[in-house]
């Protein structure tokens, strides 16, 4: 009998950049089904489900799920680990994961608290070394990080944020 492989994968997706498509096309590879649930968060001005429709463009086989209201504590300590996976298994509901696809240490602690294979992906970031941060505090050095139809998005917003002020 032949099981499904089934990955997930969770972000801000704040913008979202080649890195995180290396991640997911590596997913899409690798499994039979793949779930990105999109966090929501304030450190970027564009709503989660804009991000989340980010994805959908480029990769319409996958499946979305909307992380809202995310617990705003975070790291590697046994409660905040506890925490975080309580939240995350409750936006899994009854998506049964075989893998947890990650380019973060907290990969393994997903892995181990779901008994699920820890998969990561340019751990080192030296595929594709970038980060949102790094996009976020200067889109133009590194707008060939970014897909083009969100670079011209967020480059339309920060002309209108201007105009406000």
């Amino acid at each position: 009998m032949y099981n499904k492989k089934i990955g997930f994968t969770i972000g801000k997706f704040a913008p979202l950049h080649k890195g995180h498509q290396f991640l997911i096309e590596t997913a899409l590879k690798e499994m039979d089904k793949l779930y990105i649930i999109v966090y929501e968060t304030d450190l970027i001005d564009i709503i989660v489900e804009k991000r989340a429709n980010w994805i959908k463009i480029l990769y319409p086989q996958v499946e979305i799920l909307i992380a809202k209201k995310p617990p705003k504590k975070y790291g590697l300590d046994k409660e905040s680990v506890e925490i975080q996976m309580k939240y995350l298994i409750n936006i899994l509901g009854d998506v049964k994961p075989t893998h947890f696809y990650s380019s973060e240490p907290y990969g393994k602690y997903v892995a181990q608290y779901l008994h699920i294979v820890d998969r990561r992906v340019d751990n080192d970031k030296t595929v594709i070394p970038i980060c949102a941060t790094d996009i976020r505090n200067n889109i133009e050095k590194y707008k060939d990080m970014i897909p083009e139809f969100i670079y011209n998005e967020l480059k339309m917003k920060n002309k209108k944020d201007k105009n406000h002020h």
